[in-house]
């Protein structure tokens, strides 16, 4: 088992490509990984409670640990009440943890 860091920054709604990273998350975290997605930049837009997001909410499901950057939701106002239940706001301390303790990082 290993531990993996993705940061999704991509905007779901207008990016093709940014399910990458939520279908990602699911394959890992069912191939028995620990998995922890943090959303930056847009990407925090598909956190927003009532957004229609099929793959973030897979990658809650599937048991990811989801986490959307404080000031990227600042910048967009968006306040942690908006947020679905399952996504918590972090600081972006958050990247250098997982890399100071050698886990897996994937930007997207």
């Amino acid at each position: 088992m290993s531990n993996y860091l993705l940061l999704g920054s991509r905007d779901p709604f207008s990016s093709v490509d940014a399910g990458f990273v939520f279908d990602l998350a699911v394959q890992l975290k069912s191939a028995g990984n620990d998995v922890t997605l943090l959303l930056l930049e847009n990407g925090v837009l598909a956190a927003r409670t009532g957004a229609q997001s099929p793959g973030l909410d897979a990658a809650i499901a599937a048991g990811v640990v989801v986490k959307a950057d404080d000031f990227s939701l600042k910048e967009r106002g968006i306040g942690p009440q908006r947020l679905k239940a399952s996504v918590q706001p972090s600081s972006l301390d958050l990247v250098v943890d997982h890399l100071a303790a050698g886990h897996k990082t994937i930007w997207n």
